[in-house]
């Protein structure tokens, strides 16, 4: 995390939350989370999709890895694998279960949880960081992208994988195909410059939507880890943290933004590089996103 931070242009003074502020929630359905010393008291919120069990727990590790990127405050590491919006709160949904799998019925409900938890927990952020195979049935895929847009359209930004099928066109994985979400992919970062990574998916969609909009880091990253302290990852997964907790960080600033607002500065303030061609916005890069003089 502390070279993503350095790609991402990541300063300690953008993470700023004054007395009288809200912390802004954000909510991530995975794998679950242990209670991580990078966390602290800042875990307001879980629920066992899966087995319907009490208290915290991450049987897999998907889910505390992703929540230490968005949310981790590096404690333990003495800030070294600190996340990016380490004053936000977690809502955390358990929806995969020890080996990564799911549900998809179990991923509908804790959507529209995370909608009926949403004003009483503050939660502005969504963070989907999983993805379903094209030979699910048509109707789950419906559902699914009719709850992810209806968390949309109750005003929480959702973010969602590009996932890890790519480089043919076409091989973004839903709920990444939504048109209104915002969709990110993974960057490989060298020499001051950045290219999709061979493994994220690439648009466009079956809709002709030209996906992802939006990339960051996703290969070897360390965060938190559900055994021992820390583990390094990669895929999109892990991208999308990247992205969620930057958003965090806008709307601790701007916390007057709406799901729109958000993705229309992204557009705007992303650092344009070497892309795919396929009419993506760019990189995420805090100094401009939040820069509030523009």
């Amino acid at each position: 995390m502390n070279q993503v931070r350095h790609w991402i242009g990541f300063e300690e003074n953008m993470d700023r939350l004054g007395d009288r502020d809200q912390p802004v929630g954000v909510c991530i359905l995975d794998s679950g989370v242990e209670a991580h010393p990078d966390f602290g008291k800042r875990i307001v919120l879980f629920r066992d999709f899966v087995e319907e069990r009490q208290g915290l727990y991450d049987d897999y590790g998907h889910g505390t890895h992703i929540a230490g990127i968005s949310s981790g405050s590096g404690l333990r590491s003495k800030g070294r694998y600190r996340g990016i919006a380490a004053h936000s709160n977690l809502i955390i949904g358990k929806v995969l279960n020890h080996q990564g799998d799911g549900r998809i019925e179990d991923f509908i409900a804790a959507i529209y949880w995370c909608m009926q938890m949403q004003e009483k927990f503050h939660i502005r952020i969504l963070n989907i960081s999983v993805g379903l195979i094209k030979s699910v049935a048509k109707d789950w895929q419906r559902d699914l992208l009719g709850a992810v847009e209806a968390a949309w359209d109750k005003g929480i930004v959702t973010v969602c994988a590009a996932g890890n099928n790519g480089p043919g066109k076409g091989s973004v994985t839903i709920p990444g195909t939504q048109p209104k979400v915002i969709t990110v992919g993974s960057a490989d970062y060298r020499q001051g410059t950045f290219s999709p990574s061979d493994y994220s998916g690439r648009g466009p969609t079956a809709d002709c939507v030209k996906k992802p909009e939006i990339y960051a880091p996703g290969s070897n990253i360390t965060s938190c880890s559900k055994q021992g302290w820390y583990v390094k990852k990669t895929g999109t997964s892990m991208s999308v943290p990247v992205v969620t907790g930057a958003i965090a960080l806008l709307l601790q600033q701007e916390p007057y933004l709406s799901p729109v607002d958000v993705k229309l500065r992204l557009y705007e303030r992303a650092k344009r590089g070497h892309m795919d061609g396929g009419g993506n916005w760019g990189t995420i890069y805090l100094p401009t996103l939040l820069d509030t003089k523009q």
